[in-house]
């Protein structure tokens, strides 16, 4: 099993993980983790156990939308946005302060992550659209498991992490952001 952070690159092998064991996360797509953050969110943000989320197209059916409401009022805004159209799209309405969401799921691939360039296509270069439905059909058989409940991850924060609020956890998997003073250089890209 390889984890990634940015601070850190782990390999480690558990012994005896079977097929059997591979599980996915909320999502009916490999693209899905926007649905395991929203359910997450809601249930710790506001103790709402979401069962089902609706995706509402905007744009177009690359650049969705899902909210959570409580008492009439908008508290979760989540988006996702697919290919580079709809990424410049919200990049421009970022900056200028008209994107209202909590978070984004971007995408490079319009479709998602299965419907990629590095997919299998047909003879005439276009995706396959029935080894498309396959793919998602196979990916949606995969067992749910959430990432707290995973006997694996566990050991992970146990045996390696020191704990799941430890200040080793806290450093090796936590970032922060902040704004960056703009600079006039020949590499910025204009959106």
């Amino acid at each position: 099993v390889l984890l990634y952070s940015p601070s850190f690159l782990l390999f480690l092998r558990f012994d005896g993980i079977k097929e059997g064991d591979v599980v996915r996360h909320d999502g009916k797509r490999s693209d899905g983790y926007l649905e395991h953050i929203f359910k997450h969110a809601a249930k710790e943000l506001f103790g709402m156990d979401v069962k089902e989320i609706t995706y509402k197209a905007l744009k177009n059916k690359d650049f969705q939308e899902v909210t959570l409401e409580k008492d009439g009022e908008t508290v979760l805004r989540f988006a996702a946005a697919y290919g580079f159209r709809n990424i410049q799209n919200m990049v421009l309405k970022l900056k200028k302060g008209k994107f209202l969401y909590h978070f984004v799921e971007v995408l490079a691939c319009p479709g998602g992550c299965l419907n990629g360039k590095g997919q299998a296509q047909s003879e005439d270069g276009k995706p396959d659209r029935a080894l498309l439905a396959q793919m998602e059909e196979v990916y949606a058989a995969i067992p749910v498991r959430l990432p707290e409940t995973n006997l694996h991850v566990q050991r992970v924060y146990q045996d390696w992490l020191q704990g799941m609020d430890s200040e080793k956890a806290q450093e090796t998997l936590h970032t922060s952001y902040s704004a960056v003073n703009q600079t006039t250089s020949s590499l910025d890209i204009k959106w």
